[in-house]
């Protein structure tokens, strides 16, 4: 396990934006409680929670990666009239605890899904993590927040 820092930053935030993801035509995921995750120099990524999500349409796979900073990701097939997109969804079920708030959310490969994230929340303000001497500190807007992210070491 390791832990991310200066050398491999990891920051979430909480999106601003009402996210939907696009399967064939059909919603497969609706929420305003979108985190994005910026990973070194990976392009951001939107986690949704479960419960935003029309889990019918997905089918768990055998398939399962591992990220040294965020733990064994576990991967879900999409289902939508007739058409599949394999592995296309991944969850960590039970991430490292700096990685605790991405817990139960689902990530899309942008490839294989369509975003649509045109619409503001109204008084939504960023959650951010930010380093500061190697040791994570938390940036929180109080008068918005709805949770704060923990790191644990």
């Amino acid at each position: 396990m390791k832990i991310p820092g200066p050398e491999h930053p990891i920051t979430l935030a909480a999106n601003a934006k009402r996210v939907r993801v696009l399967f064939n035509g059909r919603i497969v995921a609706d929420t305003v409680r979108a985190l994005t995750l910026c990973e070194a120099g990976y392009r951001p990524v939107q986690y949704i929670p479960r419960e935003d999500a029309d889990m019918a349409l997905f089918s768990r796979t055998a398939h399962v990666t591992h990220c040294p900073y965020k733990g064994d990701a576990a991967y879900f097939s999409l289902n939508v009239d007739g058409r599949a997109s394999e592995n296309a969804v991944w969850t960590y079920e039970t991430p490292y605890p700096a990685m605790a708030e991405i817990k139960a959310y689902l990530a899309f490969y942008p490839s294989r899904v369509k975003f649509d994230d045109r619409g503001r929340r109204v008084g939504a303000a960023p959650i951010i993590v930010q380093w500061q001497g190697g040791e994570p500190f938390t940036v929180v807007p109080l008068a918005v927040a709805t949770r704060p992210i923990a790191f644990h070491k």
